[in-house]
């Protein structure tokens, strides 16, 4: 049961990095701030690689989340905390968001200036949200369940 658990551990904290240095890459900041002249880093600044990466990243943590919700249904495995609720909500939203700005990037598919302006900053402040609660609870040493 516990090598469940550290299983589930590594894979969200391997997706979430993955998830957010890709998404942080697809902004041009680590070609503009010089960080993609590090030798080895150059990959950071080719857009296509981080768009990659940040879609199969997305797949396992989506995949995770719905293993561990239905993980959870079946087997009622303890209480989630506030904090856990909290990170929850704000999954959601950001995988609520991420698959919005998918289909924003099919063909024959239209949406607004203004909306997709708003989804970038829904889905830019869900991530935010997302590392401020997982350094607080890092930190804090703060569960997702009792």
């Amino acid at each position: 049961m516990k090598a469940k658990g550290t299983a589930r551990k590594y894979i969200y904290a391997i997706s979430f990095f993955f998830i957010t240095l890709s998404g942080f890459g697809q902004m041009p900041i680590f070609k503009r701030y010089y960080i993609a002249d590090i030798p080895g880093l150059g990959w950071l600044a080719q857009f296509y690689v981080t768009h990659i990466i940040h879609y199969v990243a997305a797949i396992v943590l989506i995949a995770l989340v719905i293993y561990i919700l239905f993980d959870f249904i079946l087997n009622r495995s303890g209480r989630i905390t506030g904090s856990g609720y909290f990170k929850i909500v704000i999954l959601a939203g950001l995988i609520a968001s991420g698959v919005l700005m998918v289909v924003k990037n099919l063909p024959n598919t239209h949406f607004g200036h203004t909306t997709i302006i708003a989804l970038d900053l829904f889905h830019l402040s869900f991530c935010m949200l997302l590392l401020g609660a997982s350094f607080y609870t890092l930190v804090k040493k703060k569960k997702w369940v009792k």
